[in-house]
């Protein structure tokens, strides 16, 4: 097939059902209009194979993860998605592949209201770049750099299972199938915390997805504030396959330092807490308390009061 086939045959039926969008797939350019008192808020991704994913991944659950990793992105400013541009780089021409690769990306745009409005194919060794785009209400945005001395910092969800899982899989840790494939699905499927984020608006301080760990992205949070932070480990939110980790090896690194949770990480006032937690009371998904904003720099680990060693949370250079 043509590069225009396979854009015709796969990617065009991801456009969904369209919104503010006056040129989509077909033209040099795509055109959106962004309705009068909103702003647009765009992230992108590259996810590259050997760095970001084995290369026998099952291509449904890699089309699923390049596209929830960058909703991630939106809901960490409580953003809503719109529209995505997507380019693939391809070895060969493979339509079993690309059905699969495209049906994962499905799985979630009849989640969420979002549409393919452009994007590129070429041929080269396999990696996948998404540009995401979402609308925000004028003013309402949640940035990293907004944390105050005294906040609480809180996480969504269960920390750690995604790196169990990778190192599951590449032989560093001994785990029962039926662990296997419990914390796998996180590493393979996370999901996107994009209702939450959106109510956070009304009572977080600041935010940032756990995309490379929590004490490295709680850092990067850490530092656009000018602020410092401290992690309670006994605190930290951990599925029964990580507990089990945890206690028998007494080590808090995986939680703490390992890639691809795609949580939500956020600070919240002390007189904002109670209001928080009503308003997600009824999320899929719980908020936990893991720590506090203190002044100072960096990330500070402890353990029933006493300093831990941690990792640095994933770092591509």
């Amino acid at each position: 097939m043509s590069e225009f086939s396979l854009i015709e045959k796969y990617f065009k039926p991801l456009q969904g059902k369209l919104q503010y969008v006056d040129v989509g797939i077909g033209d040099d350019c795509a055109v959106v209009s962004v309705p009068s008192g909103f702003e647009l808020a765009m992230s992108m991704d590259t996810l590259v194979e050997g760095i970001h994913f084995f290369p026998d991944v099952n291509p449904e659950d890699l089309g699923y993860k390049a596209l929830a990793v960058n909703l991630s992105d939106l809901a960490a400013m409580g953003a809503m998605p719109k529209w995505f541009t997507l380019s693939v780089t391809l070895p060969e021409e493979n339509e079993a592949w690309l059905q699969s690769f495209c049906s994962g990306m499905q799985d979630l745009i009849k989640q969420y209201p979002i549409s393919l409005i452009g994007g590129d194919t070429t041929r080269g060794p396999l990696s996948i770049t998404i540009q995401v785009h979402g609308m925000m209400r004028e003013g309402q945005r949640l940035l990293r750099s907004t944390a105050k001395v005294g906040d609480k910092i809180f996480v969504s969800g269960l920390l750690g299972d995604a790196g169990l899982a990778l190192n599951a899989k590449m032989q560093k840790i001994a785990l029962s199938p039926e662990a296997l494939a419990s914390v796998e699905s996180r590493l393979l499927r996370p999901e996107p915390r994009l209702s939450l984020g959106r109510l956070l608006l009304a009572s977080a301080s600041s935010m940032i997805d756990l995309s490379d760990g929590l004490i490295g992205d709680l850092g990067h949070l850490a530092k656009a504030s000018g602020v410092a932070a401290e992690i309670f480990c006994e605190k930290l939110p951990l599925s029964k396959y990580m507990q089990a980790h945890v206690d028998s090896t007494g080590d808090f690194t995986l939680p703490l330092s390992a890639g691809d949770d795609y949580e939500l990480c956020f600070t919240v006032p002390p007189t904002s807490v109670q209001t928080c937690r009503c308003d997600v009371k009824d999320q899929a998904v719980a908020i936990t308390e893991v720590g506090r904003i203190v002044a100072g720099s960096g990330v500070t680990c402890l353990l029933n009061g006493e300093e831990v060693e941690q990792g640095r949370g994933y770092q591509h250079f």
